[in-house]
Parts: C-alpha cells; structure tokens; sequence
C-alpha cells in the first residue's frame, strides 16, 4: 500500500530497522522459534519497525506534496456533522470527516459507538530502552515475543539502538500489582520473569517514564455515517500481540480513500461502498481478534490464571469455518498462522474441524478436466456488491457465505460459479464464451484455471455421476 500511493522510497531511506519476520518463546514449549515474511511475501520479505513519530511526519509531508492542505497544532475538540470544531474556536467544514483520532476515537465516543472487546481484558506496561542487545543475525530485526506466567512480553529492536519493550498481563491482576509496588517495581518485575527478554535488557538504560494502558480491545458498532468514516483505531484496535495497529490503520486509510473519492464523486453508490468499506475493514479485524484467540489458546508454555483464564474464554473453538480454512489456504499473509499450527497445541475441536478440512482439500486438490461436472456448494452465494477497485468502490461481484470471507471476483468468475449447476466446465465454457462473444479457447484456459481454486476451496463441489459426460 505505501507503495501504491507513492510513499515506499521516503519510507525505504528513513533507516528504519528491516524487520524479516518474529520470534516467539511461545507454545508447547519456552523453546525460540522464527517465522519470516519471505515465506509467504516474495515481493516484500520484510517489513519496518517504525518509529512513529518519523514514520507518520513522512506520511503527512507526503500527503502535503500530493495537494492535501496541512494545519500543525490545531487541536479537534468536537465533531459536528461534516465538520470540526478546533480548539482555539475555529470551525472547518467538509464534506466528509475521516476521524483518524486514534484511541481518542472522537466521533465513536461522542456517538456512543465504541463496544469493549471482554475477550482481551489486558493490561500493558512499557517504555523504551537505549543500549542492550537483541537477537542473533539474520533475527536481529524481528520482534522477540516470550510468554510469562502472569502474560507476556515484548522487545522491539529500533533504529539507533532503542528497544521497544513492553509487558502484557491480566487487567484485575496488573491493576492490583501497580497499586501495591509501583508502576516502576511492577514492570521490573515481569522483565524479571521472562528470561530471554531480561538478557536482551543487560546494561540497558530506560528511557524517561513508562506508559500503562489498559482495556484497549474494542470495535466502533458502524464505521461510516452520512458524513463521516472511522479509521485506525478510531475505528477498532484488537490486542498488541501481531502489532496490527499501523497495519490496520494502513490498510483502512486505503480503503478509507477509496469509500470518500467514491461517496463525494458517486452520491448515489454512498451507501453501497459505505457498506462495503465497513464489511471488508471488520473483516482484517475479525482475522486479527480470531487469530490472536487461537495464539492465546495454543500456548503451553506457562501455566497461571493469565493462561488458564484465556484457554477457556478465549479459546476459538467456536471460531468461524473461514479462521481454520485460512491455515490452510495460504489466501492470506499466513506465517502466524502456519507457525501456531506447528509450535502450539490447539484446542480440541479446532484440531479436529482443522483435520476435516485438511482433508477435504487434499482430496479436492486435482486440476479439473474439461469434462468435469461442477455445482456451487450448497452454502456459497455469488451476488452483485461493491468491490474495491482502482483508488474507488465500484459496481462488481463478490462470492461468501456462512462463515467465509468476502471474495470478490472478476466477472468470468461470477459467471463460472453463478452457471455451476452440475454442467460440464466445456459446457460452461461455452456458455460464457457466447454470451460475451469471446475467445472460446480463451475462455476455457480462464475457466479451467478458476475452477481449480474454487474446488480446492470448497466454493465448487465435483459432481459424481456414472452419466456420460459432454
């Protein structure tokens, strides 16, 4: 995304340390072990670790030299319809307000929007640190996670040799600790407690004060309104542990972008891409919030009230289909994911729906002939939605249904699925080819090649007949 809107080179020279991927004391056992962005992003095999106050100048310099018009130190106290009232008394209307607030979420707050998440009722402590040392190359820039008996912890190697560090542990529990030692005694304490974490911080110096916050789980229950749209973590924030804040936040403001440029140039689609921008946002955060239950389930690593209390309450054994189908779809950025199946122990029904499904796609994973019959499976829907396009929302189709992610698809795709009625794929082929009076072959190269992702993931089902087959 940086490098779609232009940004990458600025973000590139910043010498921000190259993060390859995580390391995690975290599992069946208190044993290290890595996973890498490379396994699953060849174009990008690493990620930063930014520093935020540089990392967001270089975002707002970068929208000032694209034309936006940058006002430093004009604090928003209110949101009033598309508009905003600042601190000094000035007013500045709008056609649409994207609240960006952060954890301040100025227009969820004020409209009683903000729903706590009960599953992540955390605390954390931290603070930054100069000096020490971190991991071994080539792990020198990943993130260290190590799980404790009361929670976890967690350092962050920085440019200039500054270490983000931090500790996670039950919000009833942490509160009482800070009360009865100290903010300063209570940290020292957990670092104490995680032995890779403590060596790492050896002849270190603590920057300045800590930071304590608290109940951070949350999601707005509407994201857009007539006139405005929530992003970041205005808009949701799901517990530390993948460091999905920026991402989210990223990741919205793109799609943010693209529900404004279409609300104010479309009037008539607003509510239809306002719709669309929450759906595919609450679905990076869904991913997020189930994938973290399944890490905090999955650890053996230590045992406590903290583990204890988040195997059972926060265990994902009612998680949807779509959480166990991404394990083993590799549709999405699937390293955590992969790497948790591996090194942690699973709750009992999630390894067994896990099994079934992986399975079922090893015995659907052929590349269907042109003489295959094929049928839609019996939950999936193939409808006409908003989808996100170049830098807008525009008209296209989109493939879900119970317990699945929102799929858009090009056309040819709606159309192999929506005549998926038991036909042959020549057949369909054919269908499609005349009625968009295309290449034949063309077509059927297409359509073959469709239908083997969609078979292997279960959205079409072989049909199995003794019939004579065109």
């Amino acid at each position: 995304m940086l490098d779609d809107i232009g940004v990458l080179p600025a973000v590139e020279a910043a010498g921000f340390v190259k993060k390859w991927g995580a390391t995690m004391s975290w599992g069946r056992g208190p044993k290290p072990w890595s996973w890498y962005f490379k396994e699953t992003n060849r174009r990008f095999p690493h990620a930063y670790q930014v520093w935020r106050p540089t990392f967001d100048q270089i975002l707002l310099d970068h929208a000032a030299d694209c034309g936006a018009a940058v006002h430093c130190g004009e604090a928003v106290m209110a949101v009033d319809g598309g508009a905003v009232t600042l601190a000094g008394g000035g007013r500045v209307e709008a056609g649409m307000v994207v609240d960006a607030s952060g954890q301040r979420a100025l227009v969820a707050t004020a409209l009683g929007l903000r729903e706590w998440d009960s599953a992540f009722r955390n605390l954390a402590v931290y603070g930054y640190f100069d000096g020490g040392r971190h991991l071994d190359p080539p792990d020198d820039g990943n993130i260290f996670i190590e799980a404790t008996a009361h929670g976890w912890l967690w350092k962050i190697p920085l440019a200039g040799g500054v270490s983000s560090v931090g500790a996670v542990v039950d919000r009833d529990y942490g509160a009482g600790e800070i009360r009865r030692v100290g903010l300063e005694r209570f940290f020292s304490s957990q670092i104490a407690s995680g032995t890779g974490t403590h060596n790492f911080l050896d002849g270190a110096v603590k920057r300045q004060g800590l930071t304590a916050v608290r109940d951070w789980s949350y999601c707005a229950k509407s994201m857009v309104g007539d006139d405005f749209v929530l992003v970041g973590d205005a808009a949701c924030f799901i517990d530390p542990l993948f460091s999905t804040g920026v991402h989210l936040a990223v990741s919205g403001a793109h799609l943010a972008a693209a529900y404004v440029t279409t609300a104010l140039s479309e009037p008539r689609l607003r509510a239809a891409a306002g719709a669309a921008y929450e759906r595919l946002y609450i679905n990076q955060y869904a991913h997020f919030r189930e994938l973290a239950k399944l890490f905090y389930a999955s650890n053996r690593t230590a045992d406590s009230y903290f583990w204890e209390a988040r195997r059972i309450g926060g265990s994902p054994d009612d998680a949807p289909r779509a959480a166990f189908v991404r394990s083993v779809s590799g549709q999405t950025a699937a390293g955590y994911e992969r790497s948790v199946l591996h090194h942690g122990v699973l709750p009992e029904s999630f390894r067994r729906a896990l099994d079934a499904e992986t399975s079922a796609r090893r015995a659907r994973r052929m590349r269907p002939a042109a003489t295959t019959r094929v049928q839609k499976a019996a939950d999936v829907d193939v409808r006409r939605d908003m989808v996100l396009g170049d830098g807008r929302f525009e008209p296209g189709y989109v493939i879900d249904g119970p317990g699945r992610d929102e799929l858009p698809v090009s056309g040819l795709v709606a159309s192999l699925a929506h005549y998926a009625g038991g036909e042959t794929l020549a057949a369909i082929s054919e269908r499609i080819a005349s009625a968009n009076e295309a290449d034949p072959a063309g077509v059927t190269e297409a359509v073959l090649a469709a239908a083997e992702l969609l078979i292997a993931d279960g959205l079409l089902e072989v049909v199995l007949t003794d019939q004579p087959t065109r």
